[in-house]
């Protein structure tokens, strides 16, 4: 860190160390996304690496290079980390990719993770903030059903405050893309299946390597469809031949873009409104 916790003047940060100490011991969900990246750094400066212990869940869900990144994490700032299996792929519920998907991915998350925390008689946290409250999060039910706190909420941190603290902090991770499991490039009623999550992992890295940051790749059979950022269409279009060739290499027949742009969650937004309609 650039400064320490007590060089940032920030009610939040303030009320986010009470959390934690009163959770005294606890287990992070940490996915290297800058909520659970802030969360776990916070949590190791304020308790101590033995007392705060981070943990990757492994699966097919995960792209490659959040695994790699959560590593690289752990071994710039110290952090404590375990990486476990877990195979919501084979569980038929979450296969069938229907609203209820995150339920059932956070439910195998929390069977991984409770077995660590009741060995360190620790608490399950998860780098849920204020923002999220309001959207149709099926996980965060989930994980609070099975006993999951959520200390950024309780502090009173949203996203734009969270990344805020994280850049006077000096964490690398304050602006980096939101990066949703990639099971959410899948329209719901679409089959999750390892095949689907390597193409589109294949897909996006092909893309990242061409410089793109904040960008999704949706799965529709043979066509991917692109979402970036609208400042970043034009760079697509210069880029046109290249982009295409990254999408075709990972097995798409057809290369879209979406000319709204990156939209998170949309896919089950979409999903919400035809339920509601039928």
């Amino acid at each position: 860190m650039s400064v320490t916790l007590a060089e940032i003047a920030a009610v939040e940060l303030d009320r986010l160390e009470e959390v934690l100490r009163r959770l005294g011991r606890v287990v992070i969900a940490f996915s290297g996304g800058a909520d659970s990246a802030f969360l776990a750094r916070v949590a190791t400066e304020t308790l101590g690496k033995d007392n705060a212990c981070c943990v990757t869940a492994v699966s097919a869900s995960l792209a490659p290079e959040e695994l790699e990144d959560c590593r690289a994490l752990a071994s710039e700032w110290d952090l404590s980390l375990v990486e476990v299996s877990t195979g919501e792929l084979s569980n038929p519920a979450y296969a069938r990719n229907d609203l209820d998907r995150c339920f059932h991915c956070k439910s195998e998350l929390m069977e991984a993770l409770s077995p660590i925390a009741t060995q360190r008689a620790a608490v399950v946290v998860l780098g849920v903030n204020l923002d999220d409250l309001g959207e149709h999060r099926p996980g965060q039910r989930a994980a609070s059903e099975q006993g999951a706190v959520f200390p950024l909420v309780e502090a009173g941190f949203t996203k734009a405050r969270l990344r805020e603290v994280s850049r006077q902090l000096g964490l690398r991770t304050w602006d980096k893309p939101a990066a949703a499991c990639l099971a959410s490039r899948l329209p719901h009623g679409t089959p999750v299946t390892f095949a689907r999550l390597e193409r589109v992992a294949r897909a996006e890295s092909g893309l990242r390597r061409l410089g793109l940051g904040q960008l999704r790749v949706r799965h529709h059979g043979d066509t991917a469809r692109l979402e970036v950022e609208p400042r970043a269409m034009e760079s697509v279009l210069a880029r046109r031949t290249a982009v295409i060739e990254a999408v075709h290499e990972a097995g798409y027949r057809y290369v879209t873009l979406d000319l709204e742009g990156f939209r998170s969650g949309n896919l089950a937004q979409a999903a919400l409104e035809e339920r509601e309609q039928g």
